[in-house]
This record gives structure tokens, sequence and C-alpha cells, in this order.
């Protein structure tokens, strides 16, 4: 019998090509037994090398591991092929098993591992390797040097760099650009001038690190020098141009160049899209005769960024292929602008869509759902960060305290921050200033002398939460002793919100020519923030005359500013001023100028559901006014009685009445009491200050329907438990 012949390489080609349509249409994590038997069918014929790199160069590793294990024979070239496709695809525990089983090693089995540490940023680990390898080559060195660059640490990649018995032009280049990175332009031209031959990359890192760093002169002057250039090159000049806001000398660049590259292309758009000038970048985009991912994510950001998203929402649906970039992209612009809940939904649809999120995209999600306070969305978001391993970045993790602080969840950012194993300044203030909102003022002077304790030097931000928790908190004493350790033992000069702090927390307890002397006293003209401060103070203690001397200011600063006239008329309507509140009417007329409607809004069912004060458009206005009606005979057995100070309308007292009990957040609150279910905290938010009467009632509804009600107004939080408010009555 004649021994089996392999098929002809046609025959191959086609029996390789169906394998891999029919692995295709098996999606598991892992091998079943039918791919199994296709997989062994495919690759009997095949050298099993060639086959295990591509598919763990496709991510296909449940493939290779099953090729890998059924070697007769593994060499090192295999073990190295299997553990480097574990490394690319972010499997690293996997790849540390194979390389401790590996019977044999060589500098490129060392060299994939410590890669692998280094691109997931466990440099303690890849050092470990890095001091275990016997044999180093120039790869390994520069791989352990650029991972600390990455990561930051500078000095410990020059230290490396430095030690290095041979260093290569990659090497050189790496480290220059690391210093660019950080900002070190001196130390990244000397090294420059030292190297003992160049290349068209050093050029090119040298000059974009000048550019990026701010020095353009500095940027064309070296590329001017340089011997030869390439299209990166240039890119990297009109980025500079476009990003230093130089846009003409970035086109004049751009119409210089021998080759118009689709790199420069798309540095141009994002360049014109960048300093504003989104129709030149729609042009050139249109003009495109070959356009990548990188073109259409440039021009979609363009029309986002800006604002423009109904021209967003249409490029992004024309994408041949929507990538996480350009998702993020989209995301970002509707949270920019406002528009949270289409950003939201179209994290969802992202989801569905089985594209994987970025760092940036849950960012932005975040931001979306704090101005919402759509707390269960970021709830999920933080679901996805952990699964990602993102939480350990100290940038999210601030984000996600943030988040947690707008939507009333103090208890959850605490959480964030407890469990964060580096804290960096912004963490240190997210938390101090999430305390303060809350009213928690003690617990956010204890986190600033901890945050002393380890050694963190606090800034002008840790300062303004710090005198924020003094202020709602009602600390005064504490207030002036953290302003003047801030002067003089931190050496801070107070700015218009230390200086508004100060104010606030001096007249709202009455100190009221204590907190006007202060500002008389300041080094700098005071702004709208300080003058504000000093007239929500006369307002609490009806201080007419100190209101109007204040108000002048603000009427010069901010002419246009509606809550000076409001707060005004509601002085003059407390007084029974009605002349001077009709007069304060009609200023408002003549000068165009119109009361922003108090709104507030709630989530339930992960669906934002938003009133006004009277509103009657919800679909379940029956049931909400229900709600309020029953609840309003059960206050007023309790006690309740109306306070309609605030209503500027010269009416008799029971229509007063029946305007204050109908505010929005009242509508909001009977809505969540349906809505939201028993034991579960209800969350409003509401666009101005509460008022005095929302405020009363809510203490009485949370002691009726022993429910916890969160409200973030315009100035604080107010949780309202058992009839009790966090804020002391003091907001």
């Amino acid at each position: 019998m004649q021994p089996m012949q392999p098929p002809s390489h046609r025959f191959r080609g086609i029996r390789v090509a169906s394998t891999l349509i029919q692995l295709r249409r098996d999606e598991r994590s892992t091998i079943t037994e039918r791919a199994t038997r296709v997989l062994a069918a495919a690759t009997m014929w095949l050298p099993p090398m060639p086959c295990l790199h591509g598919y763990a160069k496709n991510g296909k590793l449940e493939a290779a591991r099953f090729l890998f294990d059924k070697m007769p024979q593994r060499d090192v070239v295999s073990w190295n092929g299997m553990i480097t496709g574990y490394t690319q695809n972010g499997r690293i525990e996997e790849a540390r098993e194979l390389f401790d089983k590996m019977p044999q090693r060589n500098v490129v089995s060392w060299t994939a591992m410590l890669t692998g540490y280094v691109q997931r940023g466990r440099l303690d680990n890849a050092r470990e390797l890095f001091d275990k390898m016997i044999q180093r080559n120039v790869v390994s060195w520069t791989a352990m040097m650029t991972g600390y660059v990455e990561a930051g640490r500078i000095e410990e990649a020059r230290q490396l760099f430095d030690e290095m018995p041979v260093r290569d032009v990659v090497t050189w280049t790496s480290m220059i650009a690391g210093y660019a990175q950080h900002g070190r332009m001196e130390d990244a031209r000397q090294l420059f001038d030292r190297m003992p031959e160049r290349n068209v990359v050093s050029w090119t890192a040298l000059v974009s690190g000048y550019a990026q760093n701010g020095h353009i002169e500095d940027a064309r002057d070296m590329f001017d020098q340089m011997p030869e250039r390439n299209d990166i090159s240039w890119t990297a000049m009109i980025t500079g141009y476009a990003q230093n806001g130089r846009i003409e000398e970035a086109r004049r660049m751009f119409h210089m160049m021998p080759r118009q590259s689709l790199i420069a292309c798309n540095a141009m758009i994002t360049g014109y899209a960048q300093n504003g000038l989104v129709d030149d970048a729609h042009q050139l985009f249109e003009r495109l005769s070959e356009r990548n991912v990188v073109s259409w994510t440039a021009m979609l950001t363009g029309f986002a960024q800006s604002g423009r998203m109904e021209e967003a929402l249409q490029l992004f649906e024309k994408m041949p292929g929507q990538t996480t970039e350009s998702w993020t992209a989209i995301i970002k612009g509707y949270a920019q602008h406002g528009f949270n809940n289409d950003a939201i939904k179209l994290f969802s649809q992202m989801q569905l869509a089985g594209v994987k999120p970025n760092q940036s995209t849950l960012i932005s999600v975040l931001t979306a759902c704090a101005s919402l306070v759509a707390l269960e969305h970021g709830k999920q978001v933080h679901d996805h960060i952990l699964k990602m391993g993102f939480e350990l970045d100290v940038h999210v993790g601030s984000i996600l305290i943030t988040m947690y602080v707008k939507c009333g969840s103090i208890g959850n950012a605490q959480h964030v921050f407890n469990r964060a194993s580096k804290k960096d300044l912004v963490l240190w203030n997210a938390m101090i200033s999430g305390f303060a909102q809350h009213g928690h003022g003690k617990e956010a002077l204890q986190l600033f002398q901890q945050m002393q304790q380890a050694c963190m030097k606090p800034d002008k931000i840790t300062f303004v939460g710090v005198l924020s928790a003094c202020r709602h908190a009602g600390l005064v004493d504490e207030g002036w002793r953290f302003f003047d350790i801030m002067r003089h033992d931190y050496h801070i000069s107070p700015t218009a919100e230390h200086c508004a702090c100060m104010v606030d927390l001096l007249g709202r307890f009455g100190n009221l020519e204590k907190a006007e002397d202060f500002i008389n006293s300041m080094h700098f003209e005071p702004d709208a923030v300080v003058w504000g401060a000093l007239l929500g103070a006369c307002r609490i203690h009806l201080n007419l005359e100190m209101a109007e001397r204040t108000a002048e200011h603000l009427f010069e600063l901010e002419p246009q500013n509606a809550g000076t006239y409001v707060l005004m008329s509601n002085l003059y309507a407390v007084t029974g001023r009605w002349d001077d509140v009709a007069k304060m009417r009609q200023i408002m007329k003549n000068r165009g100028i119109q009361k922003v409607p108090g709104s507030s809004w709630i989530q339930v069912n992960n669906k934002v559901h938003a009133f006004l004060g009277g509103d009657r458009s919800h679909s379940q206005t029956e049931q909400i006014y229900g709600m309020l009606e029953s609840l309003a005979g059960q206050m007023e057995e309790a006690g309740y009685v109306p306070d309609t100070k605030s209503v500027l309308h010269d009416v008799n007292e029971e229509e007063k009445k029946r305007m204050v009990f109908y505010h929005s957040e009242k509508l909001a609150i009977a809505f969540g009491i349906i809505g939201v279910p028993f034991g579960t905290p209800i969350r409003v938010i509401k666009n101005l200050r509460m008022c005095s009467d929302c405020h009363t009632a809510t203490k009485f509804i949370s002691k009726i329907v022993r429910r916890e009600i969160v409200v973030r107004d315009a100035n604080r939080f107010h949780h309202f438990k058992d009839g009790d408010c966090s804020c002391g009555d003091y907001w």
C-alpha cells in the first residue's frame, strides 16, 4: 500500500478556508467537540508552528492552545509563540503559568514575559523578572526602560538607560521621547546631541517633543535642520502648529508637503476642528479620495466637540466600521453638550453592539450619570470598570467618586476612595469636597488631617473643599483657622472661591458687618461669587439695606443674571414691599431677562423623569397629585405650616399655599414615593436652591412615609430622614 500523500496546495487551501469558516461560526470561549474535530482535520496537513502563531496573533487563543497541547514535540519557539499570544491578548496570568512550566528558556522567552507585564502596567513584576534574567539583549533593556517612561518613573528609566551595556537608535529615541513626554526638553535635547547616530525617527521625536510642549519655534528650527523628512515629520510639525493655535501656519505647512499623505490629512482635519474651523475640516474630509478609521473619527470628533450633534450622528451612522474611538467621540460629545440621556442611551447601544469601551468612554458616561443623578446607570458603569481593571487608575477613581457624590451616594464614594491603592491629590480633593457638599463637615476635616499625615501637600482646590466643609457645617472658628493655615503655613494666596466661602460662613451666622468688612479688605476686586455669597446671607437675615448695596455690585458685574433680580424680589415680597417687587419685574422685562423656571428630576427604573412647578404633563399625574393630597392632610396633622414668604405674587394666603405646595421637587418626591421601591433612597435633583417651604415639607414627608430622601439643589445635598435634614436647616 502506498503511503498517504498530502493533498495539493490548492485543496489544502480550500480545506483550511472551510475550516476557518466553521471555526468562526463557533463563538464560544472554549473549543467544543465539533470545533476540535474540525481543527484536527484542518491542521493534519499543515505545519503546526505557522498555525499556532497565526491563531495566537489573531486572538484565537483556545485554538492555539489546542494545537500547542497536541504537538508531539515542542521547542522553545513554540513555547515562546504561545506565551506571546497570551501576553498580547492581556491574559498575563496564563502566560506566566506557561512561562513557569518551560523546560528551557531563552532571552526571547524572558523578554516576551517581561513585555507582557510592562504592557499591563505591572512594573514591579516586570522588574523582578528583569533582575532574574541571566542574559539580556537590547530589546529586554529597552522594554523595561520604556515601561518606566510610560509610567512616569523617568528617573528609573534614565538609570536603566545609563546602565545599558549596548544601546541602539531605538533605545536612544525612546529615552528622548520619554523626556519630551514629561516636558523635560532640556534633558531630551542633551541626549539627542549625544547620540552616536540618528535617524529620521530620532529627529522627529525631538521635533514632536518641542511642538507638544509649546516650544514651536524650537520645533521648526529642528525641522528645518533635518537631513531627511518623512510623513510623520511633516505631520508632527503640522500638529504642533495646530495644537498651539497657529492654524494658518499649519495650513501653509500642509500645502508645502511634497505629498499630502493620509496621515497629514487626518492631522489637518483634527487641527481645523480643534481651532473651531469645523467647516474647513469637513471640506478636507469630503475631498479625501481615501479615508481610514482615523479620518472618520477625526471628523466625527470635530462635529461632536463643536456641539453639531446631528451632523456627528449622521457621520457616525455612515461610518464603514464603528470603533471604540468613534463610539467614544460621539458619547463624549453628547455628554459635554448636556445631552446626557442620549450619551447614556448610546453607551447602552455600544454594549449591545459588542464594542468594548475604553477609559475615556467610561469617564464620559460617568459624567453624564452624575449630571442626571442616574445612580443605577452609574453603578452599571462602575461594574464595567471593575471588570476591565480601570478602578485602580486614580483618574477613573476620582471621576467615580465625583459621580457617586453628585448622585447623593456618599457611602459608595467613600468605598471607592478607601479601595484605591494609590491616592493622588485629585483623589483626596474629590473625597474632601464630596463630604463638604453632603454636609459632613467633621468627616471632611478628619480626611484633611489624614491627608496631611500621609505627607500629601494640599493645594488651593483642597482648601476650597475644607472651607466649604466649614461653611456647610457652620464651623466659623475652624473656618478662620484653616483660612490662616492656608495663607501662612502653605503660602497659598486666597482666590475668589476661598473668600466666598468665608463671606458665606460669616454672613450665614449673622456676622454681616464682618462679612462686608472682609470683602472690603480683600487684595483683589471681589467678583460676583463673593458678592453673591453676601447677598445670600442678607436674604437669610432679612437685611434689606445691605442687600440693596450688595445687589448694586451684582447688577454691575452680571446685569443679565436673573438670580439677583429674583432674590431681591423675594426680599421685597417678604417685607411686603410689593411696589418694589413690581419694579424689579419691570426692570427684568425691559432688559429682556427671564427667570429660570424651577425644575426637578428623578430617575425611576433607569428612566429620568423631569418636573416643573405645577406640572401636569406626566403620564402618572393623577397618582402624583393624589399622593401629594394624601400627604398634605398627614403633614398638617403633624404640625406642618406652609411657608409662603417666597411667593412673589400679591395674592391671598390660600393661593400662596397652593402655589408652594406644587413646586417641582415636591412633585418629583411624590413620584419617587410611588415608583422607587421601599427601602431604596429617593434621589431628586433641583436646578435652583430649595425653597424653605419645600425643605420643611420634605422633612415631614420623610418621617411620614419612613423613607430617606436625598435632594441635590444648586447649593448642596440634603439628606432627609426621620424628619431631619443633614444640613441642620443651614443652607
